[in-house]
């Protein structure tokens, strides 16, 4: 039967969202791991086994697509230990370090949010996609609008700045979207979706809808041509 989670798993996340705290999580963790990282891990290999039919440059071991339960608090006024929510990102080869395109999924106590993009790129990255959007922007148009992709999932809201980036031309008919700072796709489903077999098909149909559309933000990534020629400030 395929992986999917037990309602142990949500019980467990609806339990860490109340006591988000070290004593209450280490007196849990033997579950933590049996109801949820376990079947993580096996959920991404399965997931992983799918991807190599029509994205095999996103196939990693299962442990690197994982994301750890535990928050980054270092530089957080929020100071609670441990994220609500488990989740898993598919990065493209080579740009593992570097964000770019990728896919993703999380599973918290309310919610399954499947998604697909680039969300936080670096300064180069973005100036590399914009400009790869002024050449093809209609492309990415043709791309996004795909029928089953319309179907399962919607588009970002892309954070867009309120003026254009400096450098580009401010009628281009391709600012709508060079002035996002993300690109991509997600959908929202209850958590009780994780607890079907039918999970991973949800994930994956998803993933696939989108995959053509994670190649084109990741092709000036991945290429020498999109190197600007000069500077262009665009904050």
């Amino acid at each position: 039967m395929p992986t999917h989670f037990s309602p142990q798993a949500i019980q467990f996340l609806r339990g860490l969202a109340r006591n988000n705290r070290r004593d209450w999580f280490d007196a849990r963790k033997e579950v933590y791991e049996r109801e949820l990282k376990g079947p993580l891990l096996a959920l991404i290999e399965e997931i992983n086994g799918d991807l190599m039919d029509f994205a095999p440059e996103h196939i990693r071991p299962a442990p690197k697509c994982m994301f750890r339960i535990y928050r980054d608090t270092r530089f957080s006024p929020d100071k609670t230990p441990y994220k609500k929510h488990i989740s898993a990102w598919w990065a493209r080869q080579g740009l593992e370090k570097k964000s770019g395109g990728g896919f993703y999924f999380h599973l918290s106590a309310k919610e399954l949010v499947i998604a697909a993009g680039v969300y936080m790129p670096e300064r180069e990255q973005l100036l590399a996609i914009r400009s790869h959007l002024m050449e093809h922007h209609e492309e990415f148009r043709r791309l996004s609008k795909a029928r089953d992709l319309k179907r399962l999932m919607s588009d970002f809201d892309g954070l867009r700045l309120t003026r254009p980036p400096k450098g580009f031309p401010r009628d281009h008919p391709a600012m709508d979207l060079i002035a996002c700072r993300q690109w991509g796709v997600s959908t929202t489903l209850p958590a009780e979706t994780a607890l079907k077999p039918t999970l991973r098909k949800e994930i994956v149909s998803r993933f696939r809808a989108a995959a053509r559309l994670i190649e084109f933000l990741n092709r000036p990534l991945t290429t020498q041509a999109a190197k600007p020629a000069h500077r262009i400030d665009f904050f």
